[in-house]
């Protein structure tokens, strides 16, 4: 057993002067210590920098002899303990690129050990990191000898790589914090980095939230915007403790809560009020001559609640979940009868009406249907508190936010207005620097021709010094690196006759008497770009199968061509790939009997080349894994392509990627999707699922988006 009482007496007598910060930090690496630190070394390693900070002329060998002892005191069956034990670093920081250019850029260099702050606002990050570092290397080697994960061959999964963080805190945040005395709803992270594995996210990036305002965060798939988002809502990059923080991921659990409780119990405070007024009502009825305490108590309640508005909370969380698409009906059904999709809406719903300080939203737009997705623009756009959210729904982000976080070459940059005004800005800005930086190339090539010329000239000598000096006082400007355009190429198909696809009067019901689609007539081409739109349950995907064959209607006739080829995405196909293998692997599996390279090629075709496609597939981002599972469905040579919500976890650059191949393609396309930009840039035809019939509209998507507002405002006003 610990025993902090004996730590504090000798800590205090043999280092007086330390203070109460301090004193809390070396306190906490003893109590979260106690079972990893093997010998004194280790613990000399995490605590004996600051020790020496306080004390008073005391030697190295004094302070590692203490160490000893509060070792000791710690864990008295080691009583010879050992100094040689080997050390692990662990730390976010790409050494091998570090290494690379080391002779060239030791100026540049930035790194967890070099942070350039104010060094009398700085307690020593080495210090705060050591025990940290040395904790996690211990837990995961404990957990690489303990329990291993068996796959289906037998042989051990990979182990799946974890996200670090490690961050700069200055003296004077950590005393407001530790005293209570920072009330303020900005937050603002400084000189901190983040890291997969031995890959660097970020490295000496700052993020600067300001309350009220609304920040989009947006970034090429795989370059860490959900990570971030978990490394603020899991607390590794530290904010003040007063501020509230939800990140809507997981989504609800089933159970027999109605979905409207389910909503209304996240206000706790409303929750503690009513159970207590509940008991206290019971005690008063039950006891006639009750205390008069009691009634003080409930009055005081009744104020609390009425303060609080309490009576409008059913009201508040019942217009949520309408936006979001729970009819009166589902609102009382029990939680467990939700498939996952609307259990995280019912997740978003429970966050909407929490109002967090803080609220962290990745993809929110993934899960819902156009009536939802505009309810939820308007919604937001009157959100009162900080808003973080990652999309890539161009229209979403050109609606909600009033900021644009840029995430790229491992640094943030913030910029104001929404996602056109950041594209129009960043391309400027970009412009600006490569014109910037030319003109100082061609000056530099001007005066070093100057200095070539006249180098061995006595009469020039002076010149010639004073302009080799001039150089080397220019600063370094850098060229504008540019970012690898996305490609994605559907693979060529021969030309069929008509007629290729035909519905007639097709009907279809999962249970007799309860039809999904009714007197279904349409037909498609390989010239065809139809997107199907529809509210959720509405019947798009039963639509879809019924036209690939996978479903049979219950009455009416499909036609098709006898060489037609479909290739499917389905919009749960990532979710279904399997995690321990690659990339490569996986195709491989599913297409035997070709050459690597064909696998490779066909990767490549779509993105994921080089050491990507050798990476596990659990590694991977979303993004990165919808690219796989395109591949994959393309090795078969498809001529007509059904893609349900092809554009989830897809960044914006790849969505514009993929408009374009379809747009290439050379087949027929029929897509199922609620992004606005891509539906614009391809679809020549919409189909609309509504109340189990299907129509094609005049007019296109801005007709249907008018039809859609009108449904939602007529919903909204009942």
């Amino acid at each position: 057993m610990l025993n902090m009482s004996a730590c504090e007496e000798l800590i205090k007598s043999e280092f007086p002067k330390i203070d109460d910060d301090l004193y809390q930090y070396v306190e906490g690496v003893l109590q979260n210590g106690v079972e990893d630190f093997e010998d004194s070394s280790e613990l000399y390693e995490a605590i004996g920098e600051v020790l020496h900070e306080v004390a008073d002329e005391k030697s190295e060998k004094e302070i590692r002899d203490i160490c000893n002892k509060l070792l000791r005191i710690m864990r008295p069956e080691k009583e010879n303990l050992s100094n040689g034990s080997a050390k692990v670093l662990n730390a976010p920081v790409h050494l091998a690129s570090m290494a690379a250019n080391l002779e060239n850029n030791v100026n540049e260099i930035k790194s967890i050990w070099v942070m350039q702050r104010d060094e009398s606002l700085k307690v020593d990050q080495k210090k705060l990191e050591k025990a940290e570092a040395k904790l996690q290397a211990k837990q995961e080697r404990r957990a690489e000898t303990g329990v291993k994960t068996v796959g289906s061959s037998g042989t051990a999964a990979p182990k799946l790589e974890t996200a670090t963080a490690s961050q700069a805190t200055s003296k004077k945040e950590a005393k407001m914090e530790a005293k209570g005395s920072n009330r303020t709803l900005d937050i603002r992270i400084e000189n901190f980095d983040v890291a997969y594995g031995d890959r660097v996210l970020l490295q000496a990036a700052d993020i600067v939230l300001a309350f009220g305002r609304r920040y989009g965060l947006v970034g090429r798939n795989g370059i860490g915007k959900t990570t971030l988002l978990r490394m603020i809502s899991s607390g590794q990059l530290r904010i003040p403790s007063h501020i509230s923080v939800l990140h809507v991921e997981q989504e609800v659990v089933g159970d027999d809560t109605p979905a409207i409780e389910s909503v209304l119990e996240c206000d706790t405070v409303r929750g503690n009020l009513l159970k207590r007024e509940r008991e206290i009502t019971a005690m008063i009825n039950n006891n006639k001559n009750a205390d008069i305490s009691l009634s003080s108590e409930l009055s005081e309640i009744y104020a609390q609640l009425q303060n609080i508005e309490a009576d409008k909370a059913p009201a508040r969380a019942s217009v949520i979940l309408a936006g979001l698409g729970f009819n009166p009906e589902m609102q009382l059904r029990p939680t467990k009868q939700f498939s996952g999709g609307w259990r995280m809406r019912l997740a978003l719903a429970r966050a909407l009406f929490s109002r967090p300080d803080l609220l962290l939203l990745d993809e929110p737009t993934n899960m819902l249907d156009m009536k939802a997705i505009i309810w939820l623009e308007t919604y937001l756009q009157i959100w009162p508190s900080t808003l973080l959210v990652v999309s890539h729904d161009r229209h979403f982000l050109d609606t909600v936010p009033t900021d644009i976080l840029h995430l790229h070459s491992q640094r943030i940059e913030a910029y104001r207005g929404n996602y056109e005004n950041f594209a129009k800005t960043k391309t400027e800005k970009m412009r600006n620097q490569q014109r910037e930086y030319e003109a100082q190339q061609q000056h530099r090539a001007h005066v070093q021709e100057f200095i070539d010329r006249f180098r061995y000239n006595a009469n020039r000598a002076s010149s010639v010094q004073s302009k080799i000096k001039m150089l080397e006082k220019l600063p370094e400007l850098k060229g504008v690196e540019k970012e690898v355009e996305v490609v994605l190429k559907f693979p060529d198909t021969e030309p069929l006759s008509p007629p290729i696809l035909q519905l007639d009067e097709v009907c279809f019901s999962y249970i007799q008497g309860h039809p999904i689609l009714t007197n279904v007539n349409l037909g498609a081409t390989l010239e065809s770009r139809i997107c199907i739109v529809g509210d959720n349950g509405a019947g798009k995907t039963t639509l879809l199968k019924i036209i690939m064959g996978m479903l049979t209607p219950t009455s009416g006739v499909r036609h098709t061509h006898r060489s037609l080829k479909f290739g499917y995405f389905s919009q749960h196909h990532v979710d279904q790939l399997d995690m321990n293998v690659s990339s490569v692997e996986l195709i491989q599996q599913s297409y035997p009997g070709k050459p690597v390279e064909e696998y490779r090629r066909q990767l490549g075709s779509f993105g994921v080349s080089g050491d990507l496609a050798l990476q596990t597939v659990a590694s991977l981002s979303g993004g990165q894994k919808s690219r796989v599972a395109f591949a994959r469905m393309c090795m078969a040579t498809p001529n007509f392509l059904v893609l349900d919500e092809p554009t989830n976890h897809l960044d914006i650059e790849t969505i514009e990627a993929l408009g374009k191949a379809i747009n290439k393609y050379n087949g027929g396309v029929i897509l199922v999707s609620h992004d606005e930009r891509l539906i614009r840039m391809v679809c020549k035809e919409l189909w609309v699922c509504s109340n189990g019939s299907v129509v094609s509209i005049e007019g296109g998507f801005d007709e249907y988006r008018r039809i859609v507002e009108k449904e939602l405002a007529d919903s909204l006003a009942k």
